[in-house]
């Protein structure tokens, strides 16, 4: 595991206020796998709060993806549907888990909200 990621894991709960809404409630296992070892990530989701432990199940929803991914992903190089999509990454159970965990990954860089740009082009105050 990389330093990004245990420091991406340890600021969930900071951030979650700002970023979960009412329909995230559960829990969301994150399987991160690398040179044939896994590592576990809980994520329980309420509204507007994060618990993370690094233990494995009970979970609403299992996530695996690879490790070199993950940093991608957090790194905003990369995008989570996208990523299932491929079938670069699995997921199974509740599907707004996942919807809403990856409302903490970042833009990817040079990204501009379409409504700010169709305000600019208008000549109207963003």
């Amino acid at each position: 595991m990389t330093e990004a990621t245990e420091r991406f894991f340890e600021s969930l709960p900071s951030r979650a206020p700002d970023v979960l809404g009412g329909l995230a409630d559960g829990t969301l296992q994150i399987d991160l796998g690398s040179d044939h070892r896994t590592e576990h990530w809980l994520v329980r989701m309420r509204p507007g709060s994060v618990q993370i432990s690094r233990e494995r199940g009970p979970a609403d929803a299992i996530w695996y993806s690879s490790a070199a991914l993950f940093d991608r992903l957090i790194a905003g190089e990369a995008q989570g549907v996208a990523a299932v999509l491929r079938n670069e990454s699995t997921f199974s159970g509740n599907v707004v888990l996942f919807l809403a965990f990856r409302r903490f990954f970042p833009n990817p860089p040079g990204t501009r909200d379409p409504r700010e740009a169709a305000r600019k082009a208008a000549g109207r105050p963003v």
